[in-house]
């Protein structure tokens, strides 16, 4: 049976452009229940990889998983794809310290690793809202 959402992280994640088929990255997944209502909505053709820097919320989280969807370990900042791995086409983040603005140099880190993981189309959301990424022109780096 699925879980219940809070009113806040209903609201959050009725506000996703969520399609099926769609890759999702959540970040700052903790205990997982978005990421498995994220997983719902996009079905078996899509896919959620849900992040947290720590390991209890991760180990945490993976205890009640669906076919597509994968927890990792690891902190947005320092977040790269791993090898073969297809970029995202949406990020979210509810509540996040990296990205509410109290640490510029961390918050830049982690846009950059956000703007990497994310397809040329790819858009993010923090706390329900459409934030800019930082994206390189061509012949930029």
């Amino acid at each position: 049976m699925p879980e219940r959402l809070s009113p806040r992280l209903t609201a959050i994640v009725d506000a996703l452009p969520l399609a099926p088929g769609l890759r999702v990255l959540e970040i700052g997944c903790g205990p997982g229940a978005a990421a498995r209502e994220v997983a719902r909505r996009v079905g078996a053709a899509g896919h959620v990889l849900a992040i947290d820097r720590s390991a209890k919320a991760i180990a945490q989280a993976s205890t009640d998983s669906l076919p597509n969807l994968t927890f990792r370990q690891s902190a947005v900042e320092t977040f790269r794809l791993e090898p073969g791995e297809a970029p995202y086409d949406v990020a979210f983040a509810v509540r996040v310290g990296a990205l509410d603005g109290r640490h510029p140099d961390l918050e830049a880190q982690a846009l950059q690793a956000i703007a990497a993981a994310l397809t040329p189309e790819g858009r993010l959301y923090v706390d329900g809202e459409l934030r800019t990424l930082p994206r390189s022109t061509p012949g930029q780096p």
